[in-house]
C-alpha cells in the first residue's frame, strides 16, 4: 500500500510466469508479423477493442474482452486471424491470462484488506471483467528517442503489464519527474487505474505513464486490464466517507463512461490518451 500511495504502481515478482515467457513472446511476434489486412479482420463494435494501429504504425495492439474465459480467446481473436485455427496461440494466451488474473485477485485482496474493506472482495470479483491487450512498439526509424504511447492514465481498475527484454515504460512521480522502469523476466508492473481510485474515494491515485522507444529492437508487452461490467454502478463505499473525507465522486457506470469518452474522441473534442484524469472529471461531485 505504501508504494501505491506514493507512486500508484509497484513491481510484483511472480516466478510462475517464467515457464510461459518464451512461448508468450513467440506468440506475440507471430501474430504481429501477420499481414496488415489479416490483422484488420479482428474488429469489435465496442470502443477500444479489436485491432488498432497508430497513424505512424509505431504502435499496434489487439484487445479482447472477457479474456479470462478461454473460449473467448479462441472465438474472438484466434479465429479472426487464423480461420483454420491456431491451438498453440490460444492455449498460450489462455495460460497467461489464468496466471495473471489470479495474481490480480491476490493484489486486489491485499489492497482491500489494507483499507479494512475486505468484505467487498466477493462483490468486486463477481462483477470483474478482464481485457487482454497485446502490444507491439516498433523500434525507432532513426537512432533517437521516440514516443511509443503518449502520457496517459488508465481508466480501469487495475493493470498488470508484462514485457519482453526491451524497456521503455516510464512512470511520472508526484514531482512531475519521469522514472524509467526496468523489469525482471519474472516481474509485472502493477498500475492502479482511475476506476479503483474513484471507488476508493481518492485514497490512491492513478499514475501518468508513457512508453518511450530507443534502440534497435521492437518492444512487445501484454496487459491484463481488470475493470467492472457494464450496468454495475461504481460507488464509493460508505466506510470511506466522513467529515474529514467528503464524497469526491458520484456513482457511475464504467461502460457508459467508455462510450462517452469514445464519442468525444471520434468528434475530435479530445485526443485518445491525451486527456489526464478523464474519469475523475466525468464523475466528480
Amino acid at each position: 500500500r505504501e508504494a501505491l500511495e506514493e507512486y500508484g504502481c509497484f513491481e510484483a515478482l511472480f516466478d510462475p510466469i517464467l515457464e510461459l515467457r518464451k512461448a508468450v513472446f513467440g506468440a506475440l511476434q507471430g501474430v504481429f508479423d501477420l499481414p496488415l489486412q489479416t490483422k484488420k479482420q479482428f474488429v469489435s463494435d465496442k470502443p477500444f477493442r479489436g485491432y488498432s494501429c497508430s497513424p505512424s504504425a509505431m504502435f499496434q495492439s489487439m484487445a479482447v474482452d472477457d479474456a479470462h474465459i478461454a473460449e473467448n480467446i479462441e472465438q474472438c481473436l484466434t479465429t479472426s486471424l487464423w480461420p483454420q485455427g491456431n491451438i498453440s496461440f490460444s492455449k498460450t494466451l489462455a495460460s497467461f491470462i489464468q496466471l495473471t488474473s489470479e495474481l490480480e485477485k491476490t493484489i486486489l485482496k491485499m489492497i482491500l484488506e489494507s483499507f479494512g474493506l475486505e468484505k467487498y472482495m466477493d462483490e468486486l470479483t463477481n462483477i470483474a471483467k478482464y481485457q487482454l491487450r497485446i502490444m507491439k512498439y516498433e523500434k525507432p526509424k532513426a537512432n533517437e528517442q521516440t514516443i511509443g504511447v503518449p502520457a496517459h492514465c488508465d481508466s480501469n481498475m487495475m493493470t498488470l503489464l508484462y514485457q519482453n527484454e526491451v524497456n521503455g515504460l516510464e512512470i511520472q512521480n508526484k514531482d512531475g519527474e519521469w522514472m524509467n522502469t526496468k523489469l525482471s523476466p519474472n516481474s509485472f508492473i502493477v498500475i492502479i487505474g482511475e476506476c479503483l481510485c474513484v471507488w476508493l474515494n481518492g485514497r490512491l491515485s492513478s499514475p501518468y505513464h508513457r512508453v518511450m522507444m530507443m534502440g534497435n529492437e521492437d518492444r512487445y508487452s501484454l496487459g491484463l486490464f481488470s475493470s467492472v461490467r457494464g450496468g454495475y454502478m461504481v460507488k464509493v463505499p460508505t466506510e470511506l466517507v466522513d467529515d474529514k473525507n467528503p464524497l469526491l465522486f458520484k456513482p457511475h457506470d464504467h461502460e457508459e463512461f467508455l462510450k462517452y469518452f469514445s464519442s468525444e474522441v471520434a468528434k475530435g473534442v479530445v485526443k485518445s490518451g491525451a486527456v489526464k484524469s478523464r474519469l475523475k472529471t466525468y464523475c466528480a461531485v
